[in-house]
């Protein structure tokens, strides 16, 4: 999730992102739950048509380490489907109609310490980047230093596509950049719209120079595009700016047991989690470095 995006609202949102894109926005939870008896199944949380981190048919790295866990607690893994726009703890975690129960347990992608789930520790860290396609002008910027260096000529045309309300935003701001800023909607009502349209149409068609992103958008959608090839730049947070968040899992207030159970699966499966996450190319931050990836 999102960070989704975030990402996804932390200085403003999670900022991060993305996957957890839309979660910053939900409304707050109510009074605490109480822990669920035996589960007959690992309940699952998910956007539909949110790639990198899920979809229907359980493509994403979210859905595959549910699988890692369920398998673990030899229980099958059932999905509950909702856009994640506005509401979506609200429309999954904590949606049950009367005399019957929740419709899923978990969700798998949350920004640390997300206040309106009872948040697990961080299972990854990631952080924005600046993705750039290749034979366009830019092939010599490898980091944010290389971009804002450019000739004063060349870098007021450049268009950079970012989401509203992102760090991104607050990066061109910053920097004075805004007038070369192409804002992009973090939450849309067009249920078929997903978090790498930036960088699948827009970046590889033409229409921008360059996008700024959560880095699991950045890292699976540019691996997508086969033509032109893109470069994927981690950017590091600075004064003013963050940019790399830690994800965690969330579960219902309430529920600590359930809580704690998730937290030994993710110390348990860490090797596999990092190898997952690897097939994605998400940039995983350790220790404020940037972790080699590579791409699926």
């Amino acid at each position: 999730m999102s960070a989704a995006a975030a990402v996804f609202r932390r200085p403003a949102r999670l900022a991060a992102a993305g996957c957890a894109l839309a979660l910053a926005a939900l409304a707050c939870l109510p009074a605490a739950a109480q822990d669920a008896p035996a589960r007959k199944a690992f309940r699952v949380c998910q956007d539909p048509n949110n790639l990198p981190f899920s979809s229907v048919k359980g493509e994403g790295y979210e859905n595959r380490i549910a699988e890692l866990f369920a398998q673990d607690l030899g229980l099958p893994v059932e999905y509950y489907s909702f856009p994640q726009r506005l509401a979506f703890v609200r429309n999954t975690l904590r949606y049950k109609l009367p005399g019957e129960d929740y419709r899923c347990d978990i969700v798998m992608g949350v920004p640390e310490g997300f206040g309106q789930v009872l948040s697990t520790k961080a299972y990854y860290r990631s952080t924005y980047a600046l993705v750039i396609p290749q034979g366009r002008g830019l092939d010599q910027v490898r980091s944010a230093q290389d971009l804002l260096a450019l000739d004063a000529g060349r870098r007021g045309k450049l268009r950079i596509g970012v989401y509203d309300r992102s760090p991104a935003s607050q990066w061109l701001t910053k920097h004075g950049l805004v007038d070369n800023g192409v804002p992009y909607p973090m939450m849309s009502p067009d249920p078929d719209h997903y978090p790498g349209q930036i960088i699948e149409r827009d970046l590889a068609e033409g229409r921008l120079d360059a996008a700024i992103v959560w880095g699991p958008i950045a890292g699976y959608f540019a691996h997508r595009v086969k033509q032109p090839a893109l470069q994927v730049v981690p950017l590091q947070s600075e004064p003013g700016v963050r940019f790399d968040y830690p994800m965690a899992m969330g579960v219902r207030h309430g529920e600590g047991e359930w809580k704690r159970q998730i937290e030994a699966l993710i110390d348990k499966h860490r090797p596999r989690i990092h190898a997952i996450l690897q097939e994605y190319g998400v940039p995983v931050v350790e220790d404020g470095v940037l972790a080699t990836t590579s791409s699926r």
